[in-house]
């Protein structure tokens, strides 16, 4: 452990044995500093001040380490154990780590996620106020922490594979802000026992493959909470488990590392090295961090000692990296213990303070509010003895809790409220319903790209038809626009399954590879999981990419970024990341059970925060791509199966015309039903309306055109009170879809008050298609049992 040249030796030189003294002492000290921070931050749970905590001592001097190599234009992809990392790169301080701990909503005192995500999960901004990408290329960025085991995996191949396309693609050689020459490495940390995930096997085989800058940490303590890593790991190593990964000459694969999380000098010089080569080569990379201990177990709600012996416990005290990195420190004679006590007491002190303005912050503001609230209720006048000492009494109640929290506030003031009755309680209702507001803002906002750049702020143009507007296929539609979106936006990327030679299985890229090149339009292998991340990836870097899932079967596999990452994002950053990615698919009415999706309710139940669009035909499909390229907000667009052949005349403004997000469309208007639906099923409607017209029953069919957002202007409405009668018909199981369209009409816009007969949802058996035409028939909504259903709703 004597060699310290990795430490010593820095890009511009060599430093003077007084840095280097100087550099370990700070390290030391950074170290110390985050250890404290988790010491207290336990103490803060168990004493009842913070929630739940989750720290990441014992990996203190490995995180150190590799910080030392993090430059601008990197991207952290981690979880919640990495607190000394971004102590140590300057992303975080102690007093904001506290802050996040106590759940304070304040975005000045947390700016990572205003309080909305637990300790250790960190955030920077990749777009400006307006909706502008960020100079990435100069910034030390954090992809937005989750919780979920592995699931940084997806992305952080995403975000290593952007620089292999800023380095390789000639469309991106002028994106200066963005990339260095694609020079950037994706820094990702996982533990040990969550590489047992698919999400990890997926990911490192993915990077072997596409030899992208990726480099793995994987920090190694021997536990998965309490189940041993033999119960785990194949061989019980994850570095012995990736072995036939390894790469060889004239082979792909990736590097694999494995070093002592208690080595600081030993880290230090594999680390330089190592990631020097994945930043110049693109050969990813895996860490194996190997003994690292857990000090204080995994969590707050438990002890580590109900699963660890007595001999494991005292090998993690005896190996501890602040104990083993102190005795480096003196062995070399880097420092005296005197000048380590003096430094290990004043990072005690520092992380005290810490705490102790953290706290303060986050309590003077709900005193500040709590006083404001006890001065209204006490204030209130009521002509009723009874009324007016109840009201004293809750004043009191409030002002005399030392805990109070923003719900004892509200909670307060509901019970205020009530006891004051009507009688002269109008300020009292006023702030009650400020305050609901105020905590909306901090704990319900954001669902949405809030700002100047979401999809619902961009303008309607309808398609231009002329003359000699062509009439062609649908697919040929899709492909003469993409051929256009291409030639005229160079950061969009497509890529997936079949996407790149053939040009999709549907033809909407056919060509287009040859034409724009392998570093835009490109296949994938089958593995829609990290399809997801690579999509992700591309998008947080500020490009436009188009993720296939090539049947909508498939979003399964490929779900749970979405729902836990992408929808997410900005209601737990709070609006300071964006992530427009679209994801492209198709489904509805097709012959199978595998190939015929339409689950839609598992779609819009999972990814609220994602614009879901469902158009009817591909010239709708071209106005809702180019809506969504114009935001910065995510989506997904799911194409017609059956729509690709459908003839439809090409309007003369591809690029230009947009379909508003959430604003149905009237197809055919009428006066005795308003028939509810969208995409495929709305072909099945209409054949049923010519009969029911033939009946004297006029039917008002309306394509909902977006179910994320849904009707934002209640025009669905306005049909049913014209009409009293109204159906919900579409092809997702009974319960799904067409209920979520019921509740929101019928619910939400109050549409039961209009209704002359019950409203009916018409929807898909509850299993899955049948194959064959016949099959098709039977198990999605039909012609006659539209025609029935209405003819039935009219007579009652």
């Amino acid at each position: 452990m004597e060699n310290s040249s990795a430490i010593i030796q820095q890009p511009d030189g060599m430093l003077s044995y007084d840095d280097f003294r100087n550099e370990v002492l700070k390290d030391y000290r950074v170290a110390l500093e985050s250890r404290e921070a988790s010491l207290l931050g336990r103490r803060e749970v168990l004493t009842g001040k913070a929630k739940f905590g989750i720290f990441g001592d014992g990996k203190e001097i490995a995180q150190i380490a590799m910080a030392k190599f993090f430059k601008p234009g990197d991207w952290r992809s981690g979880y919640y154990r990495d607190q000394t990392f971004v102590f140590a790169t300057g992303i975080a301080t102690t007093q904001q780590f506290f802050a996040q701990l106590y759940a304070d909503p304040d975005s000045e005192h947390e700016p990572f996620s205003s309080g909305r995500q637990m300790s250790s999960h960190f955030t920077s901004r990749n777009f400006d106020d307006d909706g502008h990408v960020l100079p990435l290329a100069t910034i030390k960025n954090v992809a937005t922490d989750m919780a979920p085991t592995a699931s940084q995996m997806p992305r952080s191949l995403g975000l290593a594979f952007a620089s292999k396309l800023f380095r390789n693609s000639p469309a991106l050689k002028d994106e200066k802000n963005l990339s260095t020459g694609g020079n950037e490495v994706c820094f990702c940390t996982i533990g040990d026992a969550s590489t047992s995930e698919g999400h990890f096997w997926e990911t490192i085989n993915a990077a072997g493959v596409m030899q992208v800058p990726l480099a793995v940490f994987v920090w190694d303590d021997g536990y998965g909470i309490s189940v041993p890593k033999k119960y785990q790991t194949t061989k019980g190593s994850i570095s012995a488990a990736l072995k036939g990964f390894q790469k060889k000459p004239d082979t792909n694969g990736i590097d694999i590392y494995t070093v002592k999380g208690w080595d600081y000098a030993g880290m230090c010089e594999v680390f330089e090295a190592a990631l020097d080569k994945v930043r110049q080569t693109h050969v990813p990379a895996v860490f194996h961090v190997e003994e690292i201990t857990q000090p204080q177990g995994h969590s707050t709600s438990g002890s580590h000692e109900r699963y660890k012996d007595a001999d494991r416990l005292q090998w993690e005290r005896d190996w501890d990296c602040l104990k083993k990195m102190r005795e480096w420190i003196i062995e070399n004679e880097i420092a005296t213990d005197d000048e380590l006590l003096a430094i290990e007491e004043s990072a005690k002190e520092k992380v005290k303070q810490s705490r102790i303005r953290a706290w303060e912050e986050y309590t003077a503001a709900i005193r500040v509010e709590t006083a404001k609230a006890v001065e209204v209720i006490r204030a209130t006048t009521v002509h009723d003895i009874e009324r007016y000492n109840a009201l004293q009494k809750i004043a009191k109640n409030l002002e005399t809790n030392r805990d109070a929290l923003r719900r004892d506030i509200m909670r307060a003031l509901s019970l205020a409220v009530d006891a004051a009755g009507k009688d002269g309680a109008d300020d009292l209702k006023t702030f009650y319903e400020e305050q609901k507001e105020v905590n909306r803002a901090l704990y319900n906002s954001h669902l949405y790209n809030e700002g100047p750049s979401g999809a619902l702020k961009v303008t309607e143009h309808k398609p231009v038809y002329t003359a000699s507007s062509p009439t062609l296929n649908g697919y040929e539609i899709i492909n003469r626009y993409f051929d256009s979106l291409f030639a005229a936006n160079k950061k969009v990327v497509a890529f997936g399954e079949d996407v790149g030679f053939i040009g999709d299985v549907n033809q909407g890229f056919a060509g287009l590879q040859e034409k724009y090149g392998e570093n835009r339009i490109f296949d994938t292998g089958i593995r829609e999981l990290t399809i997801m991340g690579q999509g992700i990836g591309l998008a947080l870097r500020g490009l436009k990419p188009i993720a296939e899932i090539q049947y909508l079967d498939y979003l399964v596999y490929g779900l749970q970024p979405l729902t836990d990452d992408v929808a997410s994002l900005q209601y737990r950053t709070k609006g300071l990341q964006h992530c427009p990615i679209i994801v492209r698919s198709r489904g509805h009415r097709l012959e199978g059970i595998w190939h015929s999706g339409s689950p839609m309710g598992m779609i819009i139940n999972s990814l609220r925060g994602m614009h879901v669009c469902v158009p009817r035909n591909m010239v709708q499909a071209v106005g809702m791509y180019n809506t969504v390229l114009k935001s910065n907000d995510p989506a997904i667009i799911i194409e017609s199966l059956n729509g690709y052949r459908l003839k439809e005349k090409l309007p003369a403004n591809l690029l230009e015309m947009t379909v508003p997000l959430g604003v149905p469309e009237i197809i055919k208007e009428g006066t005795d039903i308003t028939i509810v639906s969208y995409g495929s099923t709305l072909r099945i409607v209409q054949d049923a309306a010519v009969r029911l017209e033939e009946q004297r029953i006029s039917c008002e069919i309306i394509d909902a055109q977006t179910l994320l957002p849904f009707d934002i202007h209640h025009s669905i409405l306005k049909s049913l009170k014209k009409t009293n009668r109204i159906i919900f018909i579409d092809e997702d199981v009974p319960g799904g879809a067409a209920a979520y369209m019921f509740n929101k009409v019928m619910e939400e816009q109050g549409g039961y008050r209009w209704l002359d007969v019950a409203p009916r949802t018409l929807t898909a058996k509850a299993h899955r298609p049948a194959y064959g035409s016949d099959g098709d028939y039977f198990s999605k909504p039909n012609a006659e049992d539209v025609f029935e259903t209405i003819k039935e709703m009219m007579e009652e």
